[in-house]
């Protein structure tokens, strides 16, 4: 697990071919057992889903800890809680990721104010159960910073495919709104560590030639890699400018201006946000 290492530009940073399964607003986090003062108080904002961790965004600008990173190979003891009195909540324990910006383990406690922790818990435990079978229970990896460029992630990236991974699907009916349109930014570099879709999932996107992101923009020249008609007129006539997904043909993605510039550092951001 690292800490302040997945947001950037108001939105949550993601890595090529990672996609979100589910997306929930109003969460908090109680920490217990770590020492370290970005841990103190209770924490609240957003939390990611994703093929290949569970992702925090912190909605208090001012709070040092801005993001938590937890990698389905950091997590363990984790529990889905309901009490007699009181709100159900999730618990657990994650250890820290080398050069993850603080080190040991700590315990965590999440609730969900607009409620949903039981489905929230059984998503969490199923995919992080079927990223990593058959790995042993060896350190997790160390982190990485992205030493790429991060652009505004496409569309796929939002939600997970129809047919969902292995055949589980996870649950988009208590948990069907997607994170804001303008809020989610992806490196070109792959995730480090296991995911669902190490080998791109039918229905995804793999990586066009050449690396991410593609030259012109998204999609890659000869139309959007993973749905089932790219060679549609309307999909090849936004192209040009835009990423078009044919199950949504009332919308298209346009990347923002600052599609190529490179993140800004975490204090960078916070002092931005002081002026």
């Amino acid at each position: 697990m690292s800490v302040n290492t997945a947001h950037i530009n108001g939105g949550v940073l993601i890595h090529a071919g990672e996609r979100i399964l589910l997306f929930a607003d109003d969460v908090s986090i109680e920490w217990s057992g770590q020492g370290d003062p970005t841990f103190k108080g209770t924490k609240t904002g957003r939390f990611y889903l994703t093929t290949h961790r569970l992702i925090f965004n912190n909605k208090n600008g001012n709070d040092a800890m801005q993001s938590f990173s937890f990698p389905f190979v950091t997590l363990s003891e984790v529990e889905i809680e309901q009490p007699v009195f009181g709100a159900n909540y999730i618990k657990g324990k994650v250890r820290a990721q080398p050069n993850g910006n603080w080190i040991g383990e700590a315990k965590f406690k999440f609730t969900f104010k607009r409620g949903g922790a039981i489905d929230f818990g059984q998503a969490m435990l199923k995919a992080a159960y079927l990223a990593t079978r058959g790995m042993n229970n060896d350190a997790p990896p160390p982190y990485v910073p992205p030493n790429t460029e991060w652009y505004a992630a496409p569309p796929p990236a939002y939600a997970p495919p129809p047919e969902g991974y292995y055949g589980w699907v996870p649950p988009r009916q208590q948990f069907p709104d997607n994170p804001p349109t303008d809020g989610v930014y992806m490196t070109q570099a792959p995730p480090p560590y296991p995911g669902l879709n190490p080998a791109y999932q039918p229905g995804g996107y793999p990586p066009p030639q050449g690396g991410y992101p593609p030259q012109g923009g998204y999609p890659p020249q000869g139309g959007a890699a993973g749905f089932a008609s790219p060679a549609d007129a309307k999909a090849a006539e936004a192209a040009q400018s835009a990423y078009y997904d044919p199950n949504r043909p009332q919308m298209a993605f346009v990347p923002p201006p600052a599609y190529y510039e490179n993140p800004p550092s975490y204090s960078q951001a916070t002092n931005k946000k002081e002026q």
